[in-house]
C-alpha cells in the first residue's frame, strides 16, 4: 500500500487513471484551501504520512502550498517525490533526500522554453524592440537586421532544456557547441565542450545560451570575466536560475555592448524589484521567470509523473532521478 499525497484538483484530472491501482494507492488529498483529506475525512498535517508525493506545478502556485510542504517534510517514510520542476537548488530538495526520499524532476518545461529562447533572439535580431518603436511613431523604418542562418550558439547546459533549445536554432540553420560535463557526442551539436572550455569559446558566439542548474559551481558563472570574453553584439540568454548570473557585472557589461542584448527570464531576487535597472535598460528583454509556463507543460508532466508512478509501484528505476550527491552539494 502506497500513500501518495496531491493536490486535489490535480487528482481529479487522473482520477481514472489512478483508480486503475485499487487499493494499491490510498490518496491524500490537498485541497485549495489548504486542508488536508484521507479516504474522505480531514487529517492533520501531522499525520498525512505519504510514501510518495506528486509536488507540481498547481499545488506550487496555490494557498495550499505550505501544508502541502510542511506534511511532506514531517513524513516519517517518505520515498519518493516527483516535483514539476526541472532544477533542484532550492533547499527543500537538499531537506528530501536527506530523508532518504529519492527525487526526480520534470522536463515538462523543455519545449515551452526553447520556444521562448528562440522568440527571444528572433525578437533581437530582427530589430523588434526597433520596429514597435517605429511603429508607434508611424514612422516608416527599414532596419538591417540579422540572420540566425550561420550564427554561431554556445549553449551551456545541455541537458533537456539545451537540447531542445538546439534542435530549434538547428532548425534554422544555427552552428550550436553544447557545453556539459558528458562529453559524448551529440547529433544535435557540431561540437561538445566541457566547462573549462567556456573562454575559449565565447568570444566566437553570436548567442550564449544559459540553462544549466545553479549550484556552488555555477553561481556567477557568468561573471565579468565571463562577458569579457563575449562577443560585442551577441546575445545573452538566462533561462537557468538567475545566480547563474552577476547581475552588476552584466549591467556594466551591456553598458559596453558585450553583450549586446540579454534575454532574461530568471534572476537573483524574484520577484523582480521595482527600482532594479533591468526593468528599463534598453537592452534588456526580460519576463517573470514565465518561460516554461504553457499550454503543453501540465499534459508532459502529469505524463512524466504517471510513468514513473507506475515505475515506483513496480520497483523499477524512475525516470529523471537525481543524483542525491548533486543536490546535497548545494
Amino acid at each position: 500500500m502506497t500513500r501518495l499525497l496531491i493536490y486535489e484538483p490535480s487528482f481529479r484530472r487522473i482520477e481514472a487513471q489512478l483508480a486503475a491501482y485499487g487499493d494499491r494507492l490510498e490518496p491524500v488529498l490537498a485541497n485549495p484551501d489548504g486542508a488536508l483529506s484521507f479516504r474522505g475525512a480531514p487529517v492533520e498535517v501531522d499525520a498525512a504520512a505519504p510514501d510518495a508525493v506528486w509536488l507540481n506545478a498547481d499545488v506550487f502556485q496555490s494557498p495550499a502550498s505550505r501544508a502541502f510542504m510542511i506534511a511532506t517534510l514531517k513524513a516519517p517514510a517518505l520515498k519518493w517525490v516527483q516535483s514539476a520542476a526541472a532544477g533542484f537548488d532550492h533547499p527543500v530538495f537538499a531537506q528530501l533526500i536527506a530523508k532518504g526520499a529519492k527525487l526526480t524532476t520534470s522536463h515538462g518545461q523543455a519545449i515551452g522554453m526553447a520556444e521562448y529562447v528562440l522568440a527571444g533572439v528572433l525578437d533581437c535580431f530582427q530589430n523588434g524592440p526597433a520596429r514597435r518603436a517605429a511603429q508607434a511613431r508611424g514612422e516608416w523604418l527599414r532596419p538591417m537586421c540579422r540572420e540566425i542562418m550561420g550564427s554561431s550558439w554556445l549553449i551551456v547546459g545541455f541537458g533537456a532544456i539545451g537540447q531542445a533549445v538546439a534542435q530549434r536554432a538547428g532548425a534554422f540553420g544555427a552552428a550550436i557547441v553544447g557545453v556539459r560535463r558528458d562529453l559524448a557526442p551529440h547529433p544535435l551539436a557540431q561540437a561538445i565542450a566541457g566547462m573549462d572550455a567556456l573562454p575559449g569559446l565565447l568570444p566566437a558566439a553570436d548567442v550564449v545560451v544559459l540553462c544549466l542548474p545553479l549550484g556552488p559551481a555555477t553561481r556567477h558563472l557568468a561573471d565579468a570575466g565571463f562577458f569579457a570574453a563575449m562577443k560585442a553584439g551577441s546575445v545573452l540568454v538566462n533561462v537557468g536560475r538567475g545566480g547563474l548570473v552577476d547581475e552588476s557585472a552584466l549591467i556594466a557589461a551591456l553598458d559596453r555592448g558585450a553583450p549586446g542584448h540579454a534575454v532574461l527570464d530568471v534572476f537573483e531576487t524574484e520577484p523582480l524589484p521595482a527600482d532594479n535597472p533591468f526593468w528599463r535598460h534598453p537592452r534588456v528583454s526580460l519576463t517573470a521567470h514565465a518561460s516554461g509556463i504553457t499550454g503543453g507543460q501540465n499534459r508532459r508532466n502529469e505524463t512524466l509523473f504517471l510513468d514513473n508512478l507506475a515505475r515506483f509501484l513496480a520497483g523499477a528505476p524512475l525516470l529523471n532521478q537525481v543524483d542525491p550527491k548533486d543536490v546535497l552539494a548545494g
